[in-house]
């Protein structure tokens, strides 16, 4: 509980010493709309921080979270958006930092009581499974990861004989990204297909019918995926009473990393705050780079325009990263924009060295002069770690990669398969989520075919019975398996009956999974040594829930992001250059900053200058890469590409001009060098001959 000394600290509020750090803006940003005075509070209108890059963000909403609940709000009733748990989790701590300064080890957020903070998936999945039966749904639904909806949406599109039309139909993945951009963009099924996904536009009404399916399946099998996290919470918010009930339970709305929401998250915010009371937003629109998400920069452009009276808007301008003339080039970059809100960002770092743009021949002088300059920063103390290389596509570092491993340079790359893509991860998963949800016809799929001679023909009649039936038990030892089968049916129908009995308990369950799972794992598996480490890590992350179905739904919505399928030699090196897509990126920083491939084709890229919406998103681009960097930035500028792996056989090629985005008038901001740099005559040459006629000899030839 709220220790009640709370309220009475309100007067202490307006000369706080946690509020002495902070500069005159964010302290506006922090203190804005509340006046605390005899234990009252008072909120003012809706409030949109516009925070720049390397200018505080987290730690000004973490004060201004921290500043309400010194103020007397009851940290129950503030809720906050985040788009990781792990953000969510760091801003925890520091609001706790702060409250413990305040009230002591034992009271406030310390207490863990600011327990409604989390990314917008995991709190909708919590308030849907609170809501489940006033909004018709079965409480014991499970959540469908990404992969997992990709092979129901299969499922389907199969049952209906998309799979088999004379013309292509799009594959499994590409439906289910248009299923969830319409979704959570809240456009027409026309309108994507003829903006995003034209190559498709012929195959609307197979699609209609095929999304339509889907969603019957999902709700015939009692399976969320992750639009219905988004899509569901929504919903409810058009239910007069619900809305009004989820509205009046919190106080204060606050989101971060506003620009990359999409429109269904956006309707989600305006029907708890319709009026814009309480509700805090924070974002950069420089920074809005997840179009390919759904996520719509114009939520944060217009999000003033929302409410009557506006928005108030606050600007946070200085920088605690970079040096000053990485900004300048950046903020003349991002000023060409041609929709923003107005900010300079600016530094108390001067410094005599400027962005350099570096043109070089092609891949492999690009690969070296990084390679160089790397090589000379270790010397100078600079470590690897504390150096990046960044690229708009993951492709485009194949060359450096090549470099870096003939030079014994160790790196790391960020991005690939995450924890639970991993086929032993997924298996396991998969039988707790069954047995979970008997009507997951994905997990159960995958589960029944674990055992030998079971194949999708004996799972789907296996499923059948078990729908027909409803009685999973019964079905289990009813079914006769196919005689490969025999010897493993009865260890599977008893596994299968202990959990459901839930005669194990948690996390004992998992343990009892992984026993049953092991020969199969050696079966399957030849690395079985090695993956039985990743089954390992995953009982010991379990042990950390309560129960099996906390375990599932969060360990779905925020997967870990190791596992053994993409292990390469273990590192023995401390120290590692960092390789990242731009995307990745975001909210990073390091010493000294690359980035590939700066022209024309590549950034932007050739498959985003359709629109001006596009090309504006890979000027943002641009700007995150450039705003990484704290004291050193090289802009590298290839003069010509090599195509289909034409290196190795032949000359095709084509050359490049620097990218748009930074035209010559912007020059005044960079230095400029070639590399390698031109040779110096050599002193002591031979004298200068007289020139060799060399046409009149052309000439002579023809007569």
């Amino acid at each position: 509980m709220l220790c009640t000394s709370m309220t009475s600290a309100a007067p202490l509020a307006a000369n706080a010493a946690y509020l002495v750090k902070l500069n005159a803006e964010q302290r506006r940003a922090v203190e804005h709309g509340v006046v605390f005075g005899g234990g009252a509070l008072n909120e003012a209108g809706p409030l949109l921080i516009i925070a720049g890059a390397g200018a505080g963000k987290t730690n000004t909403l973490a004060h201004r979270v921290a500043h309400l609940i010194v103020g007397g709000v009851d940290p129950r009733r503030i809720l906050l958006l985040t788009f990781s748990r792990r953000a969510a989790a760091e801003m925890q701590r520091r609001v706790e930092r702060i409250t413990v300064q305040v009230f002591g080890a034992q009271t406030g957020a310390a207490n863990g009581n600011l327990n409604w903070s989390g990314t917008f998936h995991a709190i909708g999945a919590r308030l849907i499974r609170e809501y489940a039966r006033d909004i018709g749904i079965d409480q014991a639904f499970t959540i469908h990861d990404r992969e997992d909806s990709a092979d129901l949406m299969n499922l389907v599109r199969h049952e209906l004989g998309f799979s088999k039309t004379r013309k292509r139909f799009p594959m499994k993945g590409t439906c289910l990204s248009i299923y969830s951009r319409a979704v959570n963009a809240e456009l027409p099924l026309g309108e994507v297909l003829g903006n995003f996904f034209p190559w498709c536009a012929e195959w609307e009404a197979e699609l209609r019918v095929l999304f339509s399916t889907y969603v019957e399946a999902k709700q015939k099998q009692n399976v969320l995926d992750y639009d219905d996290l988004l899509l569901y919470w929504a919903q409810m918010m058009t239910e007069g009473a619900i809305a009004d009930e989820l509205s009046a339970r919190f106080d204060h709305v606050m989101v971060d990393e506003y620009q990359d929401t999409n429109r269904l998250q956006a309707s989600i915010l305006l029907g708890l705050r319709p009026n814009g009371r309480g509700l805090t937003v924070v974002g950069d629109d420089a920074q809005s780079i997840y179009s390919f998400r759904a996520a719509t920069v114009r939520n944060i452009l217009d999000f003033p325009g929302h409410f009557t009276p506006a928005a108030s808007v606050i600007t946070l301008e200085r920088n605690y990263r970079s040096t000053q003339p990485i900004l300048a080039a950046a903020n003349a970059v991002i000023e060409l924009a041609s929709e923003r809100f107005t900010k300079n960002l600016w530094s108390d770092r001067p410094s005599a060295e400027r962005p350099h743009i570096v043109n070089v021949a092609d891949d492999v002088g690009q690969a070296n002069y990084i390679v160089e300059r790397i090589l000379e920063n270790r010397e100078a103390e600079i470590t690897l770690k504390s150096q990046a290389v960044l690229f708009r596509t993951s492709s485009h570092s194949a060359g450096l990669e090549i470099e870096l491993t003939r030079r014994n340079i160790p790196f790391v790359k960020f991005g690939g398969l995450k924890f639970l893509e991993a086929a032993h991860i997924k298996d396991v998963l998969a039988v707790l989520r069954w047995v979970h949800n008997m009507r997951d016809r994905v997990a159960g799929f995958r589960v029944a075919q674990m055992l030998p001679g079971i194949g999708p023909s004996a799972a789907g009649r296996l499923l059948d019975r078990i729908a027909e039936s409803g009685d999973a038990a019964g079905a289990l030892a009813a079914f006769k398996p196919p005689a490969a089968a025999l010897e493993h049916w009865p260890d599977f129908e008893d596994t299968i009956g202990l959990l459901r009995r839930n005669a194990v308990g948690w996390p004992g369950e998992m343990e009892c999974v992984c026993r049953w799972y092991e020969p199969h794992l050696e079966r399957m598996h030849e690395d079985a040594s090695v993956r039985q480490g990743d089954l390992a890590q995953l009982a010991q992350i379990a042990a950390t829930y309560p129960s099996r179905e906390r375990f599932l739904t969060e360990l779905t919505l925020d997967p870990p992001s190791a596992t053994s399928d993409q292990s390469g030699p273990p590192l023995l090196d401390d120290d590692y250059l960092i390789l990242s897509t731009i995307h990745s990126a975001k909210g990073q920083e390091w010493t000294s900053v690359y980035v590939l491939n700066t022209v024309d084709g590549c950034l932007p890229s050739d498959l985003s200058t359709g629109s001006t919406p596009e090309i504006e998103e890979e000027r943002r681009l641009l700007y995150v890469a450039m705003t990484r960097a704290k004291d050193q930035l090289h802009v590298m500028v290839p003069q010509r590409f090599f195509t289909h792996g034409q290196r190795d056989n032949g000359d095709r090629h084509v050359y490049a001009q620097r990218t748009r985005f930074i035209p010559n008038s912007l020059l005044k901001h960079f230095d400029h060098r070639s590399w390698p740099p031109p040779r110096a005559a050599q002193a002591g040459t031979a004298p200068a001959r007289a020139p060799l006629d060399v046409g009149a000899r052309m000439r002579g030839m023809w007569k």
